[in-house]
Order: C-alpha cells, then sequence, then structure tokens
C-alpha cells in the first residue's frame, strides 16, 4: 500500500526484452536503501517487486498485464520516473491510500501555466470517469492529487511548484500517457451496491 507521495525522482538506466515481459532497471538511492528481494517500489504508480539491488538501483521483472495495462512498456533507457515505497504502518499517510494498481491509461490534454500553478487537463479511458468525482483523489503516475473538474471523459489537477519540480509531471507534455488509479473504495461501493447489499443496512444488521 502507498500514498501517492513520491519520494525520489528516479531514471530507468536499461531496459531487456523478455518472452511476454520486460526487465527493468532503475536508479533510486533513496528507495533502494535497506530493500531486498521480494520488496515493493511504486515506478510511476505501479507496484512492482524487487528482483535485485545495488548501487543504488534495483531490477523488477514486469508482466506483459501489467505492460498493457500502463505506460510502463514506453519507458526506455534515461526515462525519468516516479519512486515510491510502500507506507508503514502507523505512519501518516499524507496522500490517499494507493495500491500501485493501475485502472487504465490517460493522456495529457492540455497545460495552463500561471505564476504559483499549473493546471493540467487529462483524458480519462472509457469505464473511469465514474470513479472521478471533483475535489476526489486520484493517482496520476504515482502522484496523489486532487480532482479540480471532473467531465465524462476528462479531469483537471492543479499542480504546485513543488509537484513539478519533484516528479515527472513536470516533464511530462500534450500527448504523453499517464498511468491512473482512481480510489479502491469507490469500486468496493459500487462492487456492493451492484450486488444488491445495502452498506447501512448491514452496519445496523451487524449490531
Amino acid at each position: 500500500m502507498f500514498t501517492g507521495i513520491v519520494e525520489e525522482l528516479g531514471e530507468v538506466t536499461a531496459v531487456e526484452q523478455l518472452a511476454e515481459a520486460s526487465r527493468f532497471r532503475l536508479r533510486g538511492p533513496l528507495v533502494t536503501d535497506g530493500a531486498k528481494h521480494g520488496d515493493s517500489i511504486a515506478v510511476n504508480g505501479v507496484c512492482l517487486t524487487v528482483v535485485e539491488t545495488g548501487d543504488g538501483e534495483f531490477t523488477a521483472d514486469v508482466m506483459q498485464e501489467t505492460l498493457n495495462r500502463s505506460s510502463l512498456g514506453a519507458l526506455t533507457q534515461g526515462s525519468r520516473v516516479n519512486l515510491e515505497r510502500p507506507m508503514e504502518l502507523g505512519g501518516r499517510l499524507g496522500g490517499h491510500l494507493v495500491q500501485g494498481h493501475v485502472d487504465g491509461t490517460g493522456t495529457i490534454l492540455s497545460r495552463t501555466p500561471s505564476e504559483h500553478w499549473e493546471i493540467v487537463k487529462v483524458g480519462l479511458p472509457a469505464g473511469l470517469a465514474r470513479y472521478v468525482v471533483e475535489k476526489g483523489s486520484i493517482t496520476v503516475d504515482g502522484v496523489s492529487l486532487t480532482v479540480v473538474e471532473a467531465a465524462a471523459d476528462w479531469f483537471t489537477i492543479s499542480l504546485i511548484p513543488t509537484t513539478l519540480a519533484l516528479t515527472t509531471l513536470g516533464l511530462k507534455r500534450s500527448g504523453d500517457p499517464v498511468n491512473l488509479e482512481v480510489d479502491v473504495l469507490a469500486k468496493y461501493v459500487e462492487r456492493l451496491l451492484a450486488a444488491g447489499v445495502n452498506p447501512l443496512r448491514a452496519q445496523e444488521e451487524s449490531k
């Protein structure tokens, strides 16, 4: 489980194409400090398992399903990436609950800079709009953000200078893909309601 608060701006140092998979080597001295085989690290919002670590770098195998559902397949040697270690139980939750399970990819539609922040418009893939609400939370390339406006096929976010400087969102341009993860709580509520479960009644019956 992650919070969507990016810890480090890392870099892809190598990409190896495998049969229906890819092996990435990424540089991130902060997130690899103390990391070991089997640990999880979020890369642009995608939860990956550490295979090897050393000299401030780590390798991770990415299966075809992940490549199909995220923008990781577009990464090449030299690409910058957002890196985050899992949250520690008992620690502060700076963003919101993030699983690192990408729901789909969006596209940067436009960027509107101002003196102190920048408004970014992101296209929504079909099927995700119902989970995105004004003032709600969404994860874009692993960054926990608040939705400013929400429409049928797009939403906007407001990026402060810190986010622009310390994450890949400051490097993205119109037309670039981004990984999106919506609020998992909204998906659970939808599933329960579709099954005819009334959460309020279930709570009363459990007392």
